[in-house]
């Protein structure tokens, strides 16, 4: 059976072969045959290739080393602004272009070399990882799309992000009309893949989906409604499905994961004396290296002298305390992560109405490479009778749905104070802060915010929450409600409508 059965097999794989290169060489010849073209449709188009690249740019901060794959005449690469940028493309006569455009004098950090990317030796070629590898409008050509994803691993790391751009088959018809009456660039015959389609098939090569998202329900310009439309309905749920252009963010699945990181566990206290020995005594030891870092905010109740007797107590322990030189949460967290050593960063909050005995799992969780964000969620589990009032839970509820849609990602509880990061994307999140400014007077929304701009990948722990055993909240509902309002809209400002 054996016998027969691999002549058959030899010739089914030639066949498969010879039809991928058929194809191929239609591709390449069709490409080389528009090139000369090519700049003057992207002109004729310029709104919808503008707002492309600028949402690329939103995506992709610059500075980073980019490889775009079907990367045409280059502008897209050029328009992302990396430290070093390499385009790879099937079109001898496109890459031609792409270099004529950005010629190496002008454009030291940009290249461009004709290869086929479903060919081995044009990756294997390469000089990897990249931060950033970009498939623009590519995956509509691939012959066999997985294969050609899963080998992107070969110049990926752990922080490597791929970006995938492509069309709406709802519009279809639209674009059909658009070709015939010459106010588009025909097309050869493309892949039929919707964003669903393009997430399975990262999933089925090892790659974490992180997000998705929807833009352009209007491509012209229009004297101005356009950008009116693009930057408010075509943003908002369901409607965004109908936009023209959406966008895959994933991750490699095989880089994840860290080697036993040490860990710095920040507990932000204000007038929480009778939580700080039960904080320490109740949190286990599930590193080799963990230092407990207390951010004291000017207490009232001996808060400050607990900790120092809790120290004196515990010299077995690395335990320090910090003096906070400002207000309010936000504050306490981010002067904490900057003195903290750890290369995990925690917040655990010091009410420890999140139980200390479940941080383990937060840190399995990141050091297994299950996610690079990892937020505690209170609204899975029956909590305790007093531990949240009910239209606190409500409004957690409503603010949950809220910004799931403006990140693009799931949360089910943003204000849980547990959240786990890296120090290293905790710095990362501090360069960039200038995106959206210091805001935040609850630290929360300063990580989640910068996570996402970041594309990390963000996985929810439920943990069971508990009521507060001493002291009293400081959360004022009515006061700080308007505060998440005001964070919605900003939060709409800066990633939606922006």
């Amino acid at each position: 059976m054996d016998s027969e059965a691999n002549p058959l097999r030899l010739v089914a794989e030639s066949q498969d072969e010879n039809r991928r290169q058929r194809r191929a060489d239609l591709i390449r010849e069709y490409y080389d045959r528009v090139a000369p073209e090519r700049d003057k449709w992207i002109s004729r188009n310029a709104y919808f290739h503008d707002e492309d690249s600028r949402f690329a740019r939103f995506l992709v901060p610059p500075g980073l080393k980019v490889l775009d794959l079907g990367c045409g005449t280059g502008q897209m690469l050029a328009n992302l602004k990396p430290c070093q940028g390499v385009g790879i493309d099937i079109s001898a006569k496109m890459v031609d272009a792409a270099r004529r455009n950005y010629a190496a004098d002008r454009h030291p950090n940009l290249s461009f070399e004709v290869g086929d990317i479903e060919e081995p030796e044009t990756l294997d070629a390469l000089d990897g990882p990249f931060d950033v590898i970009i498939l623009s409008d590519t995956v509509g050509l691939l012959d066999d799309v997985e294969a050609t994803l899963a080998s992107l691993h070969n110049l990926s790391s752990n922080e490597t992000r791929i970006v995938v751009a492509y069309y709406s088959w709802l519009w279809t018809p639209t674009i059909a009309l658009a070709e015939l009456f010459g106010a588009k660039m025909p097309q050869i015959p493309l892949n039929r893949l919707g964003p669903e389609d393009v997430s399975a098939l990262l999933e089925l090569a090892d790659f974490d989906v992180i997000k998705r998202d929807w833009r352009q329900l209007l491509p012209k310009r229009l004297f101005g409604a356009g950008p009116l439309i693009n930057r408010s309905l075509a943003v908002l749920p369901l409607i965004r499905r109908f936009c023209v252009r959406h966008y895959v963010v994933a991750r490699s699945r095989r880089h994840a994961g860290l080697d036993n990181p040490s860990t710095t566990v920040v507990i932000p206290c204000r007038n929480e004396r009778g939580n700080i020995a039960p904080a320490v005594d109740r949190l286990p030891e599930f590193c080799d290296e963990m230092e407990i870092l207390f951010v004291e905010g000017h207490s009232s109740d001996g808060t400050r002298e607990e900790i120092e007797r809790v120290i004196a107590r515990h010299p077995e322990r690395d335990i320090k305390l910090l003096l906070q030189d400002g207000e309010g949460k936000g504050n306490a967290v981010r002067a904490a992560f900057d003195a903290a050593r750890g290369d995990i960063l925690m917040i655990l909050d010091a009410d420890l109405t999140v139980p200390p005995e479940a941080l383990p799992k937060f840190y399995n969780a990141l050091v297994g490479g299950k996610g690079e964000f990892i937020n505690g969620t209170r609204l899975v589990y029956p909590m305790e009778k007093r531990a949240m009032r009910p239209l606190n839970l409500i409004a957690n509820f409503f603010f949950s749905m809220v910004f799931s849609w403006l990140l693009n990602q799931r949360f089910t509880d943003t204000l849980c104070g547990t959240k786990v990061l890296t120090k290293a994307h905790y710095l990362d999140i501090a360069k960039n802060r200038a995106y959206f400014g210091n805001f935040d007077p609850f630290g929360d929304f300063d990580l989640i915010f910068g996570a996402s701009k970041l594309n990390l990948k963000v996985i929810e722990i439920p943990i069971r929450y508990a009521e507060r055993t001493y002291g009293s909240t400081q959360i004022s509902r009515f006061r700080h409600g308007v505060l998440l309002l005001r964070m919605v809209v900003f939060a709409f400002r800066k990633l939606k409508a922006f």
